[in-house]
């Protein structure tokens, strides 16, 4: 969600006139800099009164929360933004309760329950999240708005200066698991992990999460919407997309025997997993398959607003100055570039996975896409200097 401050700021760079020559690295990284600067300090100020309140407001929903900060295993329960007091930017843990399609009073219930399970969850340090599903059907954890809220949620909070944005962690159990499983592919490029605990696909692909270390935990018992059987099958096919792309889909699947719907808390084991990674911002490969709810965006590709569609599936892969992508006919792309990536200085080459020249040439940096990435993403790891749109054959 764009706030103000960047939207005006966006506006008046996208109207001034482009350097012949775009900007130099040095140069780059300055306005990078202070333009991530002004946009957090703005965010903060914008979302300081909902972090207060323990609702972030996004379209016509809010989510509210609950946090607790945890040191040495030991849980406070904490006011945000939850500073540490060393300053330290800490690790965040999303955690979606369960219920669903069910009342207002037994969703409030469930979610005090998730609340009291940061106890069992413990991790080693850093801020424990518990939201409140923004609505009562079903779906209430990746239909429409559910992405906006959490993406506003994040941003707040690295904006506030407490949460590394490189160690999120999205976790959920039950309704929340259906969460995790719909919105970790879609969402994969906010979190540095994902555990599903006791959930259902609902038929979701996870071919999106080749950059995100995914778990999938069921009890062997939980036989309701044969989640035991789909668990399964899903740690089956990420063993199968893992073996086609060995350095991706880095998962574990683990089914407890002798357990229910309720593990009796053993799924805690994906805590310690999870805190073991941290995100990879401009992954070499990428794997962005639309599913649910559209995205404009996703890691260093972006399409035009409007334009993603069901069942899209973009390929890219970056190998020094060439960039290599695959997708639907007719789609635009628009590959977005640092100076972390390749070097900015030298040409860069854009090739169909057939080997057709789309691009060839040098990718200016411009303040105007810095800018642009800065209010799209608010995100201080993911900020481009360049972008080359292209079509697909």
């Amino acid at each position: 969600m764009r706030h103000a401050a960047s939207a005006l700021i966006l506006a008046a760079l996208l109207a001034a006139p482009a350097s012949a020559s775009g900007l130099s690295q040095e140069d780059a990284e300055a306005a990078a800099q202070q333009a991530w600067n002004d946009d957090a300090a703005a965010f903060a100020e914008e979302t300081a009164g909902e972090l207060a309140d323990e609702a972030i407001q996004a379209g016509s929903q809010t989510l509210r929360f609950k946090t607790v900060q945890f040191a040495d295993h030991i849980g406070t329960p904490c006011a945000a933004p939850c500073a540490a007091e060393d300053g330290h930017l800490q690790p965040l843990f999303i955690s979606l309760h369960g219920g669903g399609g069910t009342t207002a009073e037994a969703n409030d219930q469930q979610w005090q329950n998730q609340i009291a399970l940061a106890e069992t969850y413990a991790p080693a340090e850093g801020i424990y999240l518990a939201p409140r599903a923004p609505t009562d059907q079903w779906d209430c954890w990746h239909g429409a708005g559910v992405d906006a809220l959490l993406a506003r949620l994040i941003q707040a909070l690295v904006a506030s200066g407490t949460v590394d944005p490189d160690r999120i962690y999205l976790m959920g159990y039950s309704a929340g698991g259906d969460g995790v499983y719909a919105l970790a592919p879609r969402m994969a490029d906010r979190f540095a992990a994902a555990s599903m605990m006791a959930g259902h696909p609902n038929g979701i692909s996870l071919a999106g999460v080749r950059n995100l270390p995914f778990s999938i935990q069921v009890g062997e018992l939980d036989d309701a919407y044969d989640r035991a059987n789909v668990a399964r099958q899903y740690g089956a096919m990420l063993d199968t997309l893992q073996q086609a792309d060995p350095d991706g889909y880095v998962h574990f699947t683990k089914i407890h025997q002798g357990k229910g719907h309720w593990m009796d808390g053993d799924d805690r084991i994906a805590v310690p997993w999870m805190e073991g990674f941290t995100r990879d911002a401009l992954p070499a490969r990428i794997v962005w398959r639309q599913t649910g709810v559209l995205h404009d965006r996703f890691y260093w590709l972006a399409v035009p607003a409007g334009e993603a569609a069901v069942d899209d599936e973009i390929v890219a892969e970056r190998d020094g100055q060439t960039i290599t992508l695959s997708g639907p006919s007719g789609r635009t792309v628009l590959v977005r570039l640092n100076d972390d990536m390749l070097d900015l200085d030298a040409p860069v080459s854009i090739v169909t996975d057939t080997g057709e020249t789309l691009f060839e040439g040098l990718a200016e940096r411009q303040e105007a896409v810095i800018a642009a990435t800065i209010a799209e993403n608010g995100d201080p790891q993911a900020i481009f200097s360049a972008e080359i749109e292209v079509t697909l054959p």
